[in-house]
């Protein structure tokens, strides 16, 4: 194994990680595609495609009058961006490099680098692909009004966190049991196509189908970032710091399931079972 000095300076220390984790995160960046603008571009086709097919779908089954009343591009895109940063960030934690991985034989590498860099690197793509999609809207279509900027970018960095949280708990049940986590997360993103609640509008949903969607945090997230794009819309079934506690919990359970798992992973458990 490489040795490896840490040094005792708490500045140099924090310094150091730094450096590691751009460069790590770099590394997650590219390692989809070798040409980083190449990348972008399928991240923000994948992006276009939903806000299409959904665009012509709602059109097609005369749903865009259960849409908030204002810009219809602006409400698919709110859900849409919510929605695929939510569920690549999550897939991207859960495949991210665990204790056995070859990676991990050097030294300055921990999973905790790991899952970090694979976080920011997704969180990097979807702004990128936000800010181009939104300009080309801009500019080509009708112009982007969106009531409360900072309000929307709170609800999407809250979308990213759960994301995050929930990947951790994914990732650290891996391990153990690969072809669960790998069946648990195409549930959980296939669920959220519906429980996100990206297609409709929360506030027009009957008492009691309510609690089906209230335990998702991405669903109060979604509601709460039409409530800052919408002048004309207020949330009045969701909450903005709904998604900050459950992120939290769950990210704490997953940080002290992912340490118990790291104890006792192993490289040999494949070649063994």
């Amino acid at each position: 194994m490489l040795q490896y000095e840490k040094s005792t300076s708490p500045v140099v220390a924090v310094f150091r990680f730094g450096d590691l984790l751009f460069h790590s995160t770099v590394r997650v960046v590219r390692k989809s595609s070798r040409n980083a603008l190449l990348g972008l571009f399928n991240n923000i086709m994948q992006s276009v495609l939903m806000i299409a097919v959904f665009y012509v779908m709602f059109n097609v089954f005369g749903l865009r009058g259960n849409a908030v009343r204002g810009d219809f591009l602006i409400f698919l895109m709110t859900g849409i961006f919510l929605f695929l940063t939510h569920t690549k960030t999550m897939g991207a934690v859960v495949s991210s490099e665990g204790p056995a991985s070859p990676i991990m034989k050097h030294a300055p590498m921990t999973t905790f680098l790991s899952i970090t860099s694979s976080a920011l690197a997704t969180l990097y793509l979807q702004i990128l692909s936000m800010i181009v999609i939104l300009f080309v809207v801009h500019v080509a279509i009708a112009p982007v009004v969106i009531d409360d900027p900072f309000g929307v970018f709170i609800a999407f960095v809250l979308a990213w966190f759960s994301g995050v949280a929930i990947g951790l708990i994914f990732l650290a049940v891996k391990p153990f049991a690969p072809g669960f986590t790998s069946l648990g997360t195409t549930i959980y993103s296939r669920a959220n196509m519906i429980a996100s609640g990206k297609m409709f509008v929360a506030n027009q949903l009957p008492a009691y189908i309510l609690p089906y969607f209230t335990w998702n945090p991405l669903f109060h997230t979604i509601d709460q970032a039409r409530g800052a794009a919408f002048i004309n819309y207020s949330p009045h079934v969701t909450s903005i710091m709904y998604p900050v506690y459950f992120s939290t919990a769950v990210l704490m359970i997953g940080l002290m399931m992912e340490f118990f798992t790291r104890q006792y992973a192993s490289a040999s458990w494949n070649s063994s079972r």
